[in-house]
């Protein structure tokens, strides 16, 4: 599998190591019936806004 590198709010680069685990874990803490919630995920000092737009290309990775 390739490299999955996406940008957090500041532009820094940050590489997802486990897609399916970032992608449960925005489902379980940053979702509400299936859409994002605009909260907040910070992983090891990178900031991401769960927005729709986020979310979304996320969930298509």
């Amino acid at each position: 599998m390739s490299k999955i590198i996406i940008e957090d709010n500041h532009g820094r680069s940050f590489e997802i190591n486990d897609l399916k685990n970032f992608k449960n874990h925005l489902i379980n803490f940053h979702s509400y019936n299936g859409k994002a919630d605009n909260s907040i995920h910070e992983e090891q000092g990178y900031y991401f806004t769960v927005n729709d737009d986020f979310y979304n290309m996320i969930m298509k990775l």
